[in-house]
């Protein structure tokens, strides 16, 4: 049991909104752009407006913390078989039918955050537990964003990396803000036609896009991008061609692209489990068209799930899901074989955190 040093606050003032003439006013977070009267709160659940300012309400609140490996993320090429304590909070600013964390990012019961932590607690236990990075995940953290950044803060003063695991669904200036205290992301690209955010999602793809494209001309955070692949929704090969060939043309070669599998959940109970075929053909287009390191999940694929040398293609990191096997990287995150570097984040040798998944409790 870890032992709180203090209750933070639920509720926290935000930045991103303006009064309309009308006197609502308009959260500016995110392209949802809710106009709400007093009292009401925002499709997101946590974004809620008082009297005359939006609060978030679950600042210092989460639905749980558990200790994953980095590679759950799915991070691949981000210090590979660390440990990263992770958690998210409630709601969500997109309604997915698909939703695979469904209980948590499309709650809207404030009885499921039931936990609490303060940003400096949250550094403290992730250095006492020998965590090389703290995840926003499980929800997207852009709806919590002031507390994610207060925690990616603190994390850093103790020489812990932040990492969020999110949609990219956000606007130019909050986008600024959210990411110059990240290391790393995952960006949930979930689809590349307008008319699957829309139908399926209730959202839009553009914005997405300019996220991915801020991350690659504007920062340096490291960032992968995962697509979980629904049979006969986002899944072709006409949009697995434009999704990868604009993925090498507006961000390069040496962006890591996951394809997941999907499983019937929340209101997409109708569809199959995408099969272990259709994840292989999508990893083929984009290997095809110039995607370097391109990775199968949640299936047991060791072939898919490892890393290759794109000049010798030799094995770099062999995975058995979430455990590595071979490791053949020099202490410089090089080939063994051919000296070729292998973009992202390494330390000077494999981690050994393995499929673990340690839920910790926290008191106040």
């Amino acid at each position: 049991m870890v032992q709180a040093s203090m209750v933070p606050p639920s509720v926290f003032p935000t930045r991103y909104w303006h009064v309309l003439a009308d006197g609502r006013i308009q959260c500016d977070l995110c392209p949802r752009a809710c106009k709400l009267r007093d009292g009401q709160q925002g499709l997101c659940f946590v974004r809620e407006r008082r009297d005359d300012a939006i609060v978030l309400t679950s600042y210092g609140r989460s639905s749980g913390f558990c200790i994953d490996p980095i590679e759950k993320k799915p991070l691949h090429h981000f210090l590979p078989g660390t440990p990263v304590l992770s958690f998210g909070t409630a709601g969500c600013n997109l309604a997915c039918k698909f939703c695979q964390n469904w209980d948590i990012s499309k709650s809207r019961q404030i009885d499921s955050l039931a936990h609490s932590a303060a940003p400096k607690q949250l550094a403290a236990v992730a250095v006492q537990k020998k965590c090389s990075s703290i995840a926003f995940t499980y929800n997207d953290p852009i709806i919590f964003m002031e507390y994610a950044n207060d925690v990616a803060q603190a994390c850093h003063e103790v020489g812990v990396r932040s990492v969020a695991v999110t949609a990219g669904y956000i606007c130019d200036e909050p986008r600024v803000d959210f990411f110059r205290y990240m290391d790393a992301a995952n960006i949930d690209l979930k689809a590349f036609t307008e008319r699957f955010y829309k139908k399926i999602c209730g959202g839009e793809l553009a914005p997405v896009l300019e996220t991915l494209l801020y991350l690659s001309k504007e920062t340096r955070v490291w960032f992968e991008i995962t697509t979980l692949l629904i049979p006969g929704e986002n899944d072709s090969d006409a949009e697995m061609n434009a999704m990868t060939n604009w993925i090498v043309e507006h961000l390069g070669p040496d962006v890591p692209l996951h394809f997941s599998a999907f499983h019937p959940d929340w209101k997409m109970t109708d569809k199959l489990s995408t099969s272990i075929s259709t994840l292989t053909r999508a990893r083929q287009i984009a290997i095809r068209n110039g995607i370097r390191y391109c990775y199968t999940g949640n299936v047991h694929d060791p072939e898919g799930g490892s890393t290759y040398c794109y000049s010798c293609n030799e094995r770099l990191i062999e995975r058995d899901w979430y455990e590595l096997r071979e490791w053949k990287l020099d202490d410089k995150g090089c080939c063994n074989h051919c000296h070729t570097a292998l973009p992202g984040v390494f330390e000077s040798g494999a981690g050994t955190w393995g499929r673990q998944r340690i839920q910790v409790q926290m008191t106040s």
